[in-house]
Parts: structure tokens; C-alpha cells; sequence
């Protein structure tokens, strides 16, 4: 079972450049980030507290998802859903709690094992869930490059949506890096690679070149 682990906070370009990445290998992708918004769209549907660990530790072993180019939770399509503004505000809340980090880390595994591996991309991939990962890489960028990239996401690349963006963004980095389970940050052995000034293709060129 191989699994080479992309990590890196939000903008840095993990979905864009692991999903290229595995279709270069013909591997597998699983975008983990996806489960724990798959998580927080649940919990939002069912009224359950954001900040009550417990309940939500318990919701996400009773959360039914698929996780793919589309993705289902509880048999109703979220796609969509999981990426709009109501669960971007709060996935990093509800991914902070222990007992939602521990059933997601399960699910990974388990995919992985299934799958015989994959290019798998998140925040603690490389540093908890797969720490004996043969190929680790945490990508970042420079936080302006990151809100313009989220903001023309959604096309609106203003100076207003930027800045709205460039605010969320570092509330994000704070909340995911300083956590007590599994923080985002860079594994001792990871390659860091800056994709600010970057094409998606240079990026995948740099990570095959150093598959052995």
C-alpha cells in the first residue's frame, strides 16, 4: 500500500494539484478535507451545536458519505453544498474536536487499505493519519496568492471579496494550526513546496521527480 500525502492549509492548491497528481499516476484520490465537511454539512442539517464535541463525535459515526467527484452524505447529493459559505465558516470547528478527528482517521485508513494506497491530501495526512507515508509534501503559498485564488473561485475577484477572503483564511490557519489533535503543520520529513509562482504542471513535475 502505497500513499504519497499532500498537505497544506487552504488556497495552497492540495485539491487541484493531488487530483492532477493521482490522474498522472493512474492512482486513486481521496480529498479528506471533503469528510470533514461532509461531517459539518450533517451537523448543520441536524441542528447539532458546532462546539459540542460529543454530540459530534457521535453524529460522525453515524454519518453515511461517499466521497468522490460527487459527494453524498446521508443519501442526498452535497456537492455543492459542502463548499458554500455556511460549512466553509464553520469545518474547521467542528474538525477541531477530537472525537470527529478519530472516526475520519478510521475512514481514511480504511480507504486507503481498500484502494492499495492513493495521493491523499489534507491538513495532518502526513504527520498523523499516514506518518510512514514513502512521499510526503506540504504545499503552502503566500497569503495573498491563497485569497486570490479562493476569491476567484467564486468569481468575484474584487478588492472587498479578496480581503473578506484573506480574513477568513488566516482565522482558518489559526484554528487548524493550533488545535490539539493532529494541528496543521509540516512533518520532520515532508518536501515544502511554495506554489505561489508555480504552474499546476511544474508542481506535479517537481512531486513525480522525486518518487522512487
Amino acid at each position: 500500500m502505497i500513499v504519497i500525502a499532500i498537505d497544506g492549509p487552504a488556497g495552497s492548491g492540495k485539491s487541484t494539484i493531488a487530483r492532477a497528481l493521482a490522474a498522472r499516476l493512474g492512482r486513486d484520490y481521496l480529498d479528506t478535507g471533503a469528510m470533514y465537511r461532509a461531517v459539518t454539512f450533517a451537523a448543520l442539517r441536524q441542528g447539532v451545536d458546532p462546539k459540542n464535541g460529543p454530540a459530534l463525535g457521535d453524529l460522525a459515526l453515524r454519518t453515511r458519505m461517499t466521497i468522490g467527484d460527487q459527494i453524498v452524505v446521508d443519501g442526498l447529493d452535497a456537492t455543492e453544498a459542502i463548499r458554500g459559505p455556511e460549512v466553509s465558516g464553520l469545518v474547521s470547528v467542528v474538525a477541531a474536536h477530537p472525537g470527529v478527528r478519530s472516526e475520519m482517521r478510521r475512514r481514511q485508513r480504511l480507504w486507503a487499505e481498500e484502494h492499495g494506497g492513493g495521493v491523499i491530501e489534507g491538513r495532518d495526512i502526513g504527520t498523523v493519519v499516514f506518518p510512514d507515508a514513502p512521499l510526503k509534501v506540504y504545499l503552502t503559498a503566500r497569503p495573498d496568492i491563497r485569497a486570490h485564488r479562493r476569491a476567484a473561485e467564486v468569481g468575484e475577484a474584487d478588492e472587498d471579496t479578496i480581503a473578506r477572503w484573506a480574513a477568513n483564511l488566516a482565522e482558518r490557519d489559526h484554528l487548524d494550526s493550533t488545535r490539539i489533535d493532529s494541528p496543521l503543520r509540516e512533518a520532520s520529513d515532508a518536501t515544502v513546496i511554495d506554489t505561489s509562482d508555480r504552474t499546476i504542471e511544474q508542481v506535479i513535475d517537481d512531486i513525480v521527480g522525486r518518487l522512487t
